[in-house]
């Protein structure tokens, strides 16, 4: 139980570090973009850290590729932050929860519409 709280802790710093950095990176493929590390997922014997990103303006394929490049800069900076006994090796994925999560509303709002005019059809009979 310990071992577990411990391993949420260091995923939540992890995921705060990594959002407070990524403004920090210099590419110019990334600025202007709204970039958010939405989770990190530490493996089991903590040498691995998923990390899962979200992008509402860019390409979440070539983010990713810049943050990948990048992830011995994010591996200093988890390493001076958090005591660990070995850093973990970060690898960087698309979220695409909040994409489905849109679609799904959109889905939603057309679902409504069509309800909506189909009632106001049997109405005007």
């Amino acid at each position: 139980m310990a071992k577990e709280f411990r391993r949420e802790m260091i995923e939540s710093e992890i995921l705060k570090l990594i959002n407070m950095n990524i403004s920090n990176l210099r590419d110019p493929r990334i600025q202007n973009k709204i970039i958010s590390a939405t989770r990190v997922e530490l493996s089991r014997d903590k040498s691995y850290a998923d990390v899962y990103v979200s992008v509402l303006n860019g390409d979440i394929d070539e983010i990713i590729n810049v943050l990948t490049k990048a992830k011995g800069f994010f591996k200093n900076v988890i390493s001076k932050n958090i005591r660990m006994y070995k850093i973990p090796e970060i690898r960087f994925h698309k979220d695409l929860g909040i994409e489905e999560s849109i679609k799904i509303h959109k889905l939603l709002n057309e679902i409504s519409k069509n309800e909506n005019s189909e009632d106001k059809g049997e109405t005007d009979e």
